[in-house]
């Protein structure tokens, strides 16, 4: 049974932050796990920021403006991870939008891990590659825009778009509704215009392929383009962040 209890760990960690779990057989050699794990995962951590771009992925940044991780954990878990070439669409995108809209803070959500090609970012069903990456909305309140700040903690799962309009029900699908959540978020509404633009920005960049985002909101938006796409019923739902992809 506690090889069976361990295993499980080992392997939640490595899903949830691809080298926990390594980090977690290393501290199974010694007597204070917890300690041992949490300096071996620091060690692991820094590492994987000096080889991963040696290997071709990049971190975004934790902290700072006008780009940075939607919450610290992000870094923590190794999920801000994405290709060169990514990070340089992130980048330009958050520094048009200081241009156009002044004081914006653009912030990012899940990206992919530091290392392998084709391991899943769960929950996701891609994010596999580091050509992926999640976008938090912009949000204001009643003085205004909010810089920097989200519905949810995590960025994700604050729906803009209330009860399913786009799906039947589907059986094993990730598109969850999360009613009983809605209500605990804070009181704040989606920033149109600098929503709109930030994916316009998107759907410009020649880099980009596509851009998901559910079509009831893009159409409340204005938003129109051949990139603009449906990730379809089984898949996540949109109207919380924005997703694009190389």
């Amino acid at each position: 049974m506690r090889i069976a209890l361990h295993a499980l760990l080992i392997l939640a960690l490595t899903l949830l932050t691809q080298l926990g779990g390594i980090a977690w057989l290393l501290a199974l050699r010694f007597r204070h796990r917890l300690l041992t794990f949490g300096l071996a995962y620091a060690i692991l951590w820094s590492l994987a920021l000096l080889i991963a771009p040696v290997m071709g992925r990049t971190p975004l940044p934790c902290f700072g403006e006008p780009l940075r991780m939607q919450s610290p954990a992000y870094c923590v878990l190794m999920r801000n991870y994405v290709s060169p070439e990514l990070a340089a669409v992130a980048r330009d995108a958050a520094t048009q939008m200081t241009v156009t809209h002044p004081g914006t803070v653009t912030l990012a959500l899940d990206g992919g891990f530091p290392f392998l090609d084709g391991m899943p970012l769960l929950p996701h069903l891609s994010h596999s590659d580091g050509k992926k990456l999640d976008f938090a909305f912009y949000y204001q309140g009643d003085g205004g825009y909010l810089p920097g700040q989200t519905r949810s903690p995590i960025g994700y799962w604050a729906f803009e778009l209330g009860d399913e309009t786009t799906c039947r029900p589907v059986w094993l699908t990730g598109r969850w509704n999360l009613r009983w959540l809605q209500s605990v978020w804070p009181d704040r509404t989606l920033e149109p215009n600098r929503t709109a633009a930030l994916t316009r920005l998107f759907l410009a960049d020649a880099r980009v392929s596509k851009v998901f985002l559910e079509p009831p909101l893009a159409t409340q938006l204005g938003l129109v383009g051949s990139k603009l796409r449906f990730q379809g019923c089984r898949g996540a739902r949109h109207d919380d962040h924005i997703h694009i992809q190389l």
